[in-house]
């Protein structure tokens, strides 16, 4: 007799609530300043997050890796909830790496760490090898949890060659940013290609770009995923219809998990999947 199959984890919904590359003049409702930036991961934990994945902006909203910009809106975070705090070391297109991974030192719950360079729209992101061993080692010496950003395949296998060289500890957490132009595409067919590449006990969430947002969001909870939205990812909640906030795209996710029977992480349960401790 066959063992009964173990229900999924519960469902960990992260926030994307700014990113670099969306601006006021495409939609009115991205947030700029620390106190924004804390009232919008507020909103987005209240909905069900139980992350946020957090750039930060000058005040004019020109993308910042300033430590203390990240440390003031952690501080505001964490006095009105309970939710993780995830960095981007990935800053924007053109920084150095020095300045993308300057405020890990501020001892984030997480960081993210993009495992090689990718087309990005009618840029390049990149993310030469001696890099992201920077970037791994810095997360390491400051024992901030990595989160493994992917937008192809061949990122997964860096990973596990930083895994070879101690650089990264398995399993780990991944997240896939599919969809976008210049990346590996936004289909259920390429994520589940992807997500069959990882190491044995590795967890993975899908952020899915623009129109792929929610239809990757609905397969990651079908098949034992997590899943990443926001404004960082996908402007709308409906075709042509703006999204007030990236806590919209948090409930929309929430009511697919209701549909599919899923149930949400609480901040302890994501503390105890990713971290190793509650």
């Amino acid at each position: 007799m066959s063992e009964p199959a173990m229900p999924p984890a519960p469902l960990m919904i992260t926030a994307a609530i700014c990113g670099a590359e969306v601006f006021r003049d495409q939609t009115p409702h991205i947030p700029y300043t620390p106190t924004e930036l804390a009232d919008e991961a507020v909103r987005c934990w209240e909905a069900g997050a139980t992350m946020v994945h957090l750039h930060v902006r000058e005040p004019d909203g020109r993308p910042s890796q300033r430590a203390d910009l990240f440390a003031e809106t952690m501080e505001r975070i964490r006095a009105r909830c309970p939710m993780l705090v995830q960095f981007s070391t990935g800053g924007a297109v053109g920084m150095s790496v020095a300045e993308r991974a300057d405020a890990v030192r501020l001892r984030p719950d997480m960081a993210t760490l993009t495992t090689g360079s990718v087309n990005f729209g009618d840029e390049v992101f990149v993310n030469r090898p001696p890099d992201v061993r920077a970037i791994a080692a810095r997360l390491r010496e400051f024992a901030v949890k990595p989160e493994v950003e992917c937008f192809d395949t061949g990122m997964v296998d860096a990973a596990l060659r930083l895994a070879k060289d101690g650089l990264l500890d398995l399993p780990a957490h991944f997240n896939f940013v599919l969809g976008m132009p210049g990346g590996m595409g936004g289909t259920v067919q390429h994520l589940d290609f992807i997500r069959s590449l990882l190491p044995a006990g590795s967890t993975w969430s899908v952020a899915g770009i623009g129109r792929w947002e929610m239809p990757l969001a609905a397969h990651a909870i079908r098949h034992g995923g997590h899943v990443r939205v926001g404004l960082e990812d996908n402007l709308f909640v409906a075709k042509g219809v703006l999204a007030k906030g990236s806590y919209e795209l948090v409930e929309q996710v929430v009511a697919l998990a209701a549909a599919g029977g899923r149930r949400l992480a609480s901040v302890a349960d994501a503390r105890l999947l990713l971290l190793g401790r509650a």
